[in-house]
């Protein structure tokens, strides 16, 4: 097997992730509207290797029908524990309305990286989330909605490396994964910074997660290196140019669109740049959206969810 796969990184934009991800992620609140929403139920999935219960949200349509496919969406740094998410900050439930789909958005996780860790954090605790995401929540869902094996996975921000890091530990589970406005990468210097720098955002010790920086564990959670096992999987990849536009809305609104969220969005499109570099190299085809404006805004999410949504229809038949 040849030497790990390291993208070239230029020294200014190491420097520009240290000065981005010491920002809290910006806020773009979802107007309210009178529109049709899909329903909302919300469940409690037991993790028996964290040994807690997780809540989750699934949008669904009435009646929960038996048989849909369906579209797992991981939340951002703060596990939408902090009231931050797709449902509270987007119209999430209007825009799925009428779709034959059901939606599930687990809460929890923050500034795990949505990952299995070593060992027990003093401050984050027990984090075995690939575990949860890829095992202990199919199983509830099915139970609890009967769905279909046809699923695709999302993530956004924080998760949205993590998502396609799950996509190569289970190749062939997802028909379709998307990552909106992340940092795919984990060893090359900005991906190992940015991963660094959330953990420790929440607190956290990034040995307790996969051990010191350049350990084995960090390659084989890196889905730049393993790229190649996301073959045969619809790839969306999105991130906008860190100045703000109209798709973000007013980012006046947002907690430092204009100060932290440039930044942060810049060092996006950074990593995801690498991403596509990377699955271009292997010939592996994929949607990379590289937007002219956003600042790491609800605004700017939402309008990738909507912009996905036709190529994660067609992989999972929704």
């Amino acid at each position: 097997m040849g030497a790990p796969f390291r993208p070239r990184l230029r020294r200014r934009a190491i420097v520009v992730a240290l000065a981005a991800l010491t920002v809290a992620a910006a806020v773009v609140g979802a107007t309210a509207t009178a529109r049709p929403a899909a329903a909302v139920s919300l469940i409690s999935v037991y993790s028996p290797s964290m040994n807690r219960t997780v809540t989750v949200h699934v949008l669904h349509p009435p009646g929960r029908p038996a048989g849909l496919p369906t579209v797992y969406m991981l939340p951002g740094a703060g596990g939408a524990e902090d009231g931050i998410s797709w449902l509270n900050n987007t119209p999430i439930r209007e825009f799925f309305a009428g779709k034959r789909v059901n939606v599930v958005l687990p809460i929890g996780g923050a500034f795990s990286m949505m990952t299995d860790w070593n060992a027990p954090d003093p401050v984050l605790g027990r984090n075995r989330w690939q575990t949860f995401v890829t095992r202990d929540l199919p199983a509830a869902v099915h139970r609890e909605f009967r769905v279909s094996a046809a699923s695709a996975l999302t993530g956004v921000s924080m998760s949205a490396g993590p998502a396609l890091d799950i996509a190569t530990q289970v190749p062939g589970r997802y028909r379709a994964v998307a990552a909106y406005s992340g940092c795919p990468g984990t060893t090359d210097p900005l991906g190992a910074l940015a991963t660094t720098a959330i953990v420790s955002r929440g607190g956290g010790n990034i040995i307790n997660m996969w051990g010191p920086p350049g350990s084995p564990e960090w390659f084989r959670h890196d889905p730049v290196v393993n790229a190649a096992r996301l073959r045969g999987t619809a790839i969306y990849l999105s991130a906008g140019s860190g100045v703000p536009g109209p798709i973000d809305g007013n980012p006046l609104h947002t907690g430092g669109g204009l100060v932290g969220g440039n930044i942060m969005e810049a060092v996006a499109l950074g990593c995801t740049t690498n991403m596509s570099n990377r699955l271009g190299a292997l010939g592996i085809g994929h949607r990379f959206v590289r937007r002219p404006d956003g600042v790491h805004t609800w605004g700017l999410f939402y309008a990738d969810l909507r912009n996905s949504w036709p190529m994660i229809a067609r992989a999972i038949g929704a």
